[in-house]
């Protein structure tokens, strides 16, 4: 028996099958490769799902988190640290925070969406509006917002007062938003849905429409900030200013780490002392790896870097001639292959055989998000191995079609 093998058969007894079953055992890895527990290299593609925004290794987060376990890893929040202070204080900057915002630190996505509904709760309304093809978590509360009826329909009945409208539909968003709103929450590019970015006209018109209703505008930036797009959070392509943004994923590069940046005083006050709180949020390892994912990013100029290879990524893939393959959408390192056909699960197959890791966003397109300190020259391992991959994608679909 193969040490994978082995390893997954005691994962299907050990662990609940939420996941299913795994597709690599995976060991280690360095920069933007990772290796499974047969000694194969994979060039990382997918980045932990927008996590590892620094790759695997990177010194300067070693050095920080190695520094932090030594001092002290958690204390609690009846005590505030300087690393929690000074990540607060870096993420209103990068924000571009208006005067009173405020920050608070939890632990995930799905848990920044939970604080951001408790936020709207606390206007006094009890209306949510979100988009279809949303995706916020699956939380309780994050599970009401996100829209798939397959992780929606086994916990329903949902927290109550969610309507979900076409994503960029400005009218149907100003048709939703009524007195009884509390809050409307988007993502300026859904990644879950196939990479799909709203226009910079349609979060304007999101911004005018929940300022004119009293609603606060809450912009989910868990996958597309902290650099991900090339801008540190990708409303500000749009040149807004929302009352809230939810980030996490790659703001720790790996270690869990959460947050709700309210914007301004008045959404900033709307919680008070006893209304909510966590045991982990901000904690000093936390904020360690969030220091340092920051300092690197500006250190290492990669917003520029990441904003550069998206363009230049779009021109390769743009050179790639395959029946199978339609284009690329997306921003920064957050892009998508469409597929002219649902072959992307077995595109996903057939890449790990060429050593790479891709993922399925939709049966049609493949989502990259791979680390930020990724180079021309491994996005081309992909592009090179392209053709070959979605060659034996569709072979292996027209094997499957013909089974019986």
């Amino acid at each position: 028996m193969s040490a994978t093998q082995d390893y997954l058969d005691r994962y299907e007894t050990s662990l609940m099958g939420v996941f299913g079953r795994p597709q690599l055992v995976l060991d280690h890895g360095a920069g933007v490769w990772v290796w499974d527990v047969e000694g194969r290299r994979y060039l990382d593609l997918v980045g932990g799902i927008a996590v590892n925004a620094l790759g695997h290794g990177h010194p300067a987060l070693v050095a920080a988190l190695s520094k932090q376990v030594a001092e002290a890893v958690h204390v609690s929040n009846f005590f505030t640290t300087p690393g929690q202070i000074a990540l607060a204080e870096q993420l209103l900057e990068v924000a571009e925070a208006p005067q009173g915002s405020a920050v608070f630190f939890a632990n995930s996505g799905a848990e920044a969406i939970e604080a951001a509904i408790k936020v709207a709760r606390r206007t006094g309304r009890t209306g949510l509006v979100a988009a279809e093809g949303a995706f916020h978590g699956r939380t309780t509360g994050a599970l009401a917002l996100t829209h798939k009826e397959a992780y929606r329909a086994p916990f329903e009945p949902l927290l109550p007062g969610v309507t979900h409208v076409p994503y960029g539909d400005v009218e149907a968003l100003r048709a939703a938003v009524t007195q009884e709103t509390g809050a409307v929450i988007l993502e300026p590019i859904q990644g879950e849905a196939g990479v799909l970015e709203a226009s910079a006209d349609y979060l304007r018109a999101a911004r005018e429409i929940t300022s004119a209703a009293g609603a606060l505008l809450v912009i989910d930036e868990i996958q597309t900030g902290i650099g991900r797009t090339g801008s540190w959070f990708a409303f500000q392509r749009a040149g807004i200013v929302p009352d809230a943004i939810t980030i996490a994923k790659g703001l720790g590069g790996g270690v869990p780490v959460g947050a709700l940046i309210a914007l301004g005083p008045e959404t900033a006050q709307l919680l008070q002392a006893g209304q909510h709180g966590t045991t982990f949020g901000g904690n000093p390892l936390a904020a360690a790896a969030g220091l340092a994912v920051l300092e690197t990013i500006r250190s290492e100029g990669l917003l520029a870097k990441v904003a550069a290879l998206g363009t230049w990524f779009q021109d390769r893939i743009g050179q790639i001639e395959h029946p199978l393959l339609t284009g690329v959408r997306g921003v920064g390192l957050l892009q998508a292959l469409t597929l002219a056909e649902p072959v992307a699960a077995h595109a996903v197959t057939a890449a790990r055989a060429h050593g790479i890791i891709l993922n399925a966003v939709s049966p049609t397109a493949l989502r990259i998000a791979p680390p930020l300190i990724i180079t021309e020259a491994e996005l081309d391992v992909l592009c090179d191995a392209l053709p070959a991959i979605l060659d034996e994608a569709a072979a292996a679909a027209a094997d499957e079609r013909t089974q019986p």
